[in-house]
């Protein structure tokens, strides 16, 4: 079972209190003596060893010169931002609208050999079309209040997605069959993206499996939403954020729970049948 991505980062933030309470008793100071050396209050110093208030470049810096281990500060504070970086909230990436964050996955797709997608509830990003994703994305707007800037934001998707067709990469992605019927668009969209489907799946570069809803005792339950950039980076996708696994023993944990889901998918005529089922349902 991958631990929760959440708490993977909630771990990290924890590491670095550690280290920053683990000086201060190794310095034989109390709580207030440290508050008082930095020049901040005690409940900032109860704060930051809790790991409830993540501590700046300036605070790690003032930590270690009042704990005479002045010389720790900066591996402390390369430790703290790598875990903040592993959460990153949507608010933040999104604020000046959606085109941007299409963008910012160009680099890391065209470093990536084999992508590893799951998508309970979703058609991955790399396969939906103009309609599916204008939706999408239009939805995602509204909901965040942010700034419309939906239709650069979807010419963005669609340029990243020529990836498909560039040699070097390979595709495998699975996704839940309830996918093929949640309407992200109208009618003819909808038609559009699951028709998409059956050309894209016959790719060579890709592999795409749809785990049946009639699955029975399936061996492994449905996750979030994830996606796997080789074996260095595992990138999941919360409702208010976006969590990076980078630690090695958790992107094996993701990696074997990619297995088993890939596992209990079907392929081909089989995968083809269901996408047709739901297009005739829209009929």
């Amino acid at each position: 079972m991958p631990i929760s991505p959440s708490s993977s980062a909630q771990a990290a933030r924890k590491a670095v209190a550690g280290r920053l309470k683990e000086l201060r008793a190794d310095a034989g100071i109390t709580g207030p003596e440290l508050a008082a050396r930095c020049g901040w209050s005690h409940p900032k110093t109860y704060r930051i060893e809790a790991a409830r208030t993540p501590p700046s470049a300036d605070d790690i810096r003032r930590w270690c010169e009042a704990c005479g281990a002045a010389g720790q500060a900066e591996d402390i504070i390369a430790q703290s931002r790598t875990a903040e970086s592993m959460y990153t909230e949507w608010r933040r990436k999104v604020r000046t609208g959606l085109k941007q964050l299409q963008n910012s996955y160009v680099h890391l797709f065209r470093s990536t050999q084999l992508f590893r997608v799951y998508s309970p509830t979703l058609v991955p990003g790399l396969l939906q079309t103009e309609g599916y994703a204008t939706g999408l994305l239009s939805s995602i707007t509204e909901f965040r209040d942010i700034p419309n800037d939906v239709g650069e934001a979807v010419a963005a998707r669609l340029e990243r997605s020529r990836i498909l067709h560039e040699p070097g990469h390979h595709f495998v992605m699975v996704i839940e069959e309830p996918v093929l019927y949640y309407r992200l668009g109208d009618s003819d969209a909808m038609a559009a993206q699951l028709g998409y489907l059956l050309t894209a799946g016959a790719l060579p570069s890709v592999s795409l499996g749809i785990i049946p809803s009639a699955t029975e005792e399936r061996a492994m339950w449905p996750q979030e939403l994830f996606h796997v950039y080789d074996d260095a980076l595992v990138s999941v996708e919360l409702l208010s954020a976006r969590v990076q696994v980078t630690q090695p023993s958790e992107i094996a944990l993701y990696v074997k729970a990619f297995e088993q889901l890939r596992g209990m998918a079907v392929y081909g005529a089989d995968a083809r049948a269901l996408i047709v089922k739901a297009i005739e349902v829209l009929r």
